[in-house]
């Protein structure tokens, strides 16, 4: 998107969902009603972080089967579903079954490689097969080629009284082209783009050429372009503080300095970097995205919420973006 040329097309956002411990249903309630306040504010999208063995969403599936009977025009998507946690099967047959409760709306985001903590964790996720799970893009593959309909078994037929069928069940035409892959480095933008999917780009990438987070991002969107790719939506962290209080202000600044010592440095031997947090009047941040090489490039973003924050705070948050940042990058509401 040339600076200020043309308006921001889509506007969505992202929740990780966190919840209390002892009272796990408030929280998840909690990220239903930010869903249905964003389809009241008008975003074309509302996202869902997966998180295992923590205290967000740990089935964003569920999650959403449950927004499909609450919502009824914004997109609802994952970002990401980690399939080192999945058998690519049974996704396949749930994220069908939530697309058809939805009427088409799901946008199944994903993504590939061990589950984190895999020593920890594989003797309790695949007891007897840990050693030989494939964690590589043939788990995406998998997943492709079941949700658009590809045989999974040579028995079909009448048995009985029961009818059985080849193919996932239900099977959801269009879902095979809403499927998104969460890449950070050249080599997932290259394959997700050779392989018909579209491209999540996150605050979170690998530094291979550079270590400038934007020119890095850039770099990944255009080699997805260039390899066949679809839609790229960009997921960066922005608090507006238009309508914030004085309190929610000095929290979120505190926030993002919390977060400032990881910024502007690759780390671990893959060397991820993190993008920095966009914080600031609606006005403050729109001249900072325009400025931001990768968000040149798009017309569709899923801004993502901080992790750690109150119920009325991301309805502030929200609000603002919907009525005064998205505005600003030329976005109307729905």
């Amino acid at each position: 998107m040339p600076r200020k040329s043309e308006p921001l097309r889509k506007l969505g956002f992202l929740t990780i969902g966190l919840f209390d411990e002892h009272d796990p249903g408030a929280g998840h309630r909690s990220t239903l009603d930010v869903i249905v306040l964003g389809e009241e504010l008008g975003f074309d999208s509302a996202w869902v972080r997966h998180r295992h063995l923590q205290f967000g969403i740990s089935s964003p599936v569920a999650l959403l089967a449950a927004a499909t009977q609450r919502t009824s025009r914004i997109q609802l998507g994952t970002a990401v579903i980690p399939l080192g946690w999945e058998n690519p099967l049974r996704l396949a047959e749930d994220l069908a079954t939530v697309d058809v409760l939805s009427g088409g709306r799901l946008n199944p985001g994903v993504s590939v490689g061990p589950p984190m903590h895999w020593d920890d964790v594989k003797h309790a996720l695949y007891p007897e097969t840990a050693d030989v799970e494939n964690f590589s893009y043939d788990r995406v593959q998998r997943l492709l080629d079941f949700v658009g309909g590809e045989k999974v078994t040579s028995f079909s037929g009448v048995e009985g009284i029961e009818v059985w069928s080849d193919r996932v069940q239900p099977h959801s035409a269009g879902l095979r082209d809403r499927i998104w892959y969460g890449g950070g480095s050249l080599r997932s933008a290259r394959w997700a783009g050779e392989h018909g999917l579209n491209l999540l780009a996150s605050n979170v990438v690998q530094a291979e050429e550079s270590e400038d987070f934007a020119e890095i991002q850039r770099s990944h969107i255009r080699t997805f372009r260039e390899h066949g790719g679809g839609r790229v939506s960009q997921g960066l962290v922005v608090i507006p503080t238009d309508s914030a209080t004085p309190d929610q202000r000095a929290k979120y600044e505190a926030y993002v300095e919390g977060r400032s010592a990881r910024i502007g440095t690759p780390f671990g031997p893959r060397r991820f970097m993190f993008e920095r947090d966009l914080i600031g009047t609606s006005a403050q941040i729109a001249e900072q995205l325009y400025e931001h090489l990768a968000f040149q490039e798009v017309d569709e973003v899923a801004f993502a919420l901080p992790f750690s924050f109150a119920h009325e705070d991301y309805v502030q948050i929200l609000t603002d973006i919907a009525t005064k940042l998205g505005p600003e990058l030329g976005w109307s509401p729905v």
